[in-house]
């Protein structure tokens, strides 16, 4: 099956951006850099390199164009009228000619300036031939202005076109304008076609589809024809003519009975007679529409007559594809769009007139004799006149029965629900699918409020149990209570009461103390205790404070010395007579006990970590190389990574460097 996809064009660019397009090209791809000192062949291969690089560039970006574009005697003769009815294939033809011949001749231009630039003496001189291949070369482009945007404006043309395929099962819809066809289109595929009251609504081609016993049908919707000679028919009705002659189909005659239209029943038949000889081996059906305006049976005996004439040469159809003479079913039907009626018969009498025509023409292809030999249909013959039925075991028809017998006996909701009033009246329960100890407790009434309270929070099996628990748990609080209590003083003797006065004094004043200094925190600056005029804090202050207290201060003052004081590296054990004696110790733990406490002990990133992912130490090793082997690569390329900051080129070097005569401002 030919599919033709116009949409897969490349977008053809005017001729200053296919300049531009492929002189930056150069620019980028090849060397820019060069000096007068360098050898002559260097400077000769210099530019030369960038004619060539530059012709190819033309050669490819000209060929793509050429390649791309359907050529009209190659492609179906149906895409090939239709471009030429769109387009005029003589302007198509001389386009893509004059793209081929700038082609070849920007090829014989760089092949010139190549043969010139091999005897280039000088710097100045290679550049300047260099310039003016180039320049020729854009001359020639620039010369083909008109039809690089003639070829753009046709692409976007084309890539609007309905795909369709010449050669797959199709409907074809035809008639005056404004008979119901897109109505009819709209009714049997997913097509969305507009549908006005008035004619030319439909102006080109379009495409749906439908099935019909399990295969795909393409249904083709066609702008209306008019009834005049073939010059005078506008682009329009052409591909109307186009469709009809080249595409193999069943064609869908449409006639508009009720005249609303706008056009006889007269002038109707007269265009079917006028293009009937484009009907020829295709099966043909006359549809009657809008038989709600207008039923066939009341027809003027005129008309009826220019109907019946218009069937017997769509029964001529008939006869040619092999049919009786007395076969008219489905070659006169009658339907209406509005409301329907007859819409489905007409198309399946289409399809089936169309599979039947189809079939009939491989049968008598020469292929169809290399399947029939692999075929061998068997008829087995009757022996005798013995009738002789499909024999069912008994256990089988009996759990039928049985499974006829449970689907009578149970009863849905629904049919519950009819039994007992209908849907308003009767209430599905949903007490009865409760499981329960009892069946008798599923009807009980249980009220859901009871004084205010909702009855579900009080519903507990275990709430015997947890109040025993809360009970012993505010026993235990009330015990707690008891023992922290808050020392009032009323049994204390003079001297306790005194000291209790004391200390609650001095905590006042602690406190006080705080609070200045957090206040002024910000602008107090901050003094070492070395330094301290006040002595404030001092062990032996602390000392005296405590043994004014009652209480011996050596412990605490013992203890903030040494937490006060660094911890000193531990020697190690003298070396004389400790190489004779074996030690219990390793030299590793030595090392360890001798380490300074303040230096961080992180652990090596080889170290095993339960919870890490690794299941063992051995295995975490063997990750972390490969992790350093898979950036090895990328590291040793200098590539920028995704997590690398990118300061990004704000002004290209090619497009800002070099210089420029006086009053030019195109890079170029």
């Amino acid at each position: 099956m030919v599919q033709y996809n116009f949409k897969k064009i490349t977008v053809v660019p005017n001729a200053t951006d296919f300049i531009n397009i492929i002189l930056s090209r150069t620019q980028r791809q090849t060397p820019t850099v060069v000096h007068k000192g360098y050898a002559i062949s260097r400077l000769r291969q210099f530019y030369m390199r960038k004619v060539k690089y530059t012709q190819q560039n033309f050669h490819d970006k000209l060929s793509t164009i050429i390649e791309e574009f359907p050529r009209l005697d190659d492609i179906h003769p149906f895409y090939g009228d239709l471009l030429h009815v769109l387009y005029n294939k003589d302007h198509y033809k001389l386009a893509l000619g004059a793209i081929n011949t700038a082609r070849n001749q920007i090829g014989k231009v760089a092949k010139d300036y190549v043969k010139l630039l091999k005897y280039g003496d000088s710097l100045y001189r290679c550049k300047s031939l260099k310039v003016a291949a180039l320049g020729r070369m854009c001359t020639l482009v620039k010369k083909l202005s008109g039809s690089l945007a003639y070829l753009e404006q046709i692409r976007q043309h084309m890539a609007r076109l309905p795909s369709i395929d010449p050669n797959t099962r199709t409907l074809l819809i035809c008639g005056y304008p404004n008979v119901g066809k897109s109505s009819f289109m709209n009714k049997i595929t997913r097509a969305d076609v507009d549908v006005q009251p008035y004619a030319f609504t439909t102006k080109s081609l379009f495409v749906g589809h439908t099935d019909y016993k399990y295969l795909r049908y393409q249904v083709i919707d066609t702008p209306g024809i008019l009834d005049r000679p073939f010059e005078d028919r506008n682009i329009i009705e052409m591909c109307s003519i186009t469709a009809l002659a080249h595409l193999r189909s069943a064609v869908l005659f449409f006639l508009d009975i009720s005249g609303s239209c706008g056009y006889s029943i007269a002038q109707q038949a007269a265009l079917f007679h006028s293009i009937k000889s484009l009907f020829m081996n295709k099966p043909l059906m006359i549809v009657c529409n809008k038989t709600d305006l207008q039923p066939l049976e009341g027809l003027s005996e005129g008309d009826m007559k220019l109907v019946m004439e218009m069937k017997a040469e769509a029964m001529k159809t008939v006869i040619g594809q092999g049919g009786e003479a007395t076969d008219d079913e489905g070659v006169l039907l009658t339907m209406s769009t509005l409301t329907e009626d007859g819409v489905m018969a007409v198309k399946n009498a289409a399809c089936g007139r169309l599979l039947n025509q189809r079939v009939e023409i491989k049968m008598k292809s020469k292929k169809i004799n290399d399947c029939l030999n692999r075929f061998h249909v068997a008829i087995p013959k009757p022996r005798d006149q013995k009738e002789r039925p499909s024999c069912i075991p008994q256990a089988v028809l009996e759990a039928r029965a049985q499974q006829a017998a449970e689907k009578e006996k149970r009863k849905t909701e629904r049919d519950l629900e009819d039994e007992n009033g209908g849907a308003g009246v009767y209430s599905a329960s949903l007490k009865k699918n409760y499981i329960l100890a009892n069946e008798e407790w599923k009807e009980d009434i249980l009220p859901e409020i009871l004084d205010g309270h909702n009855v579900a929070d009080f519903i507990d099996p275990d709430i015997l149990m947890r109040l025993e628990e809360l009970e012993r748990e505010e026993g235990m609080h009330q015990v707690e209570d008891d023992e922290d209590f808050e020392m009032d003083g009323k049994d204390l003797t003079p001297e306790e009461q005194e000291a209790l006065a004391a200390i609650r004094k001095k905590k006042s004043m602690l406190i006080q103390q705080h609070r200045v200094k957090k206040s002024t925190a910000e602008s107090r600056p901050t003094v070492p205790r070395k330094f301290d005029k006040s002595r404030e804090f001092t062990a032996k202050r602390m000392g005296r404070q405590l043994s004014s207290l009652g209480l011996d201060p050596s412990l605490a003052i013992e203890r903030a010395r040494s937490r006060s004081r660094g911890r000193k590296r531990e020697r190690s054990p003298e070396r004389g007579d400790a190489m004779d004696v074996d030690t219990d110790e390793s030299n590793k733990k030595l090392r360890l006990r001798s380490r300074s406490r303040s230096r961080s002990m992180s652990r090596p990133p080889t170290e095993f970590v339960p919870g890490a992912g690794f299941k063992d130490s051995e295995q975490k090793v063997k990750a972390i190389k490969l992790a350093k082997k898979s950036v090895k690569k990328r590291n040793k390329n200098a590539r920028r990574g995704e997590a690398d900051r990118v300061i990004p080129t704000l002004k290209p070097k090619h497009l800002f460097s070099g210089k420029r005569s006086i009053g030019k401002t195109d890079r170029r």
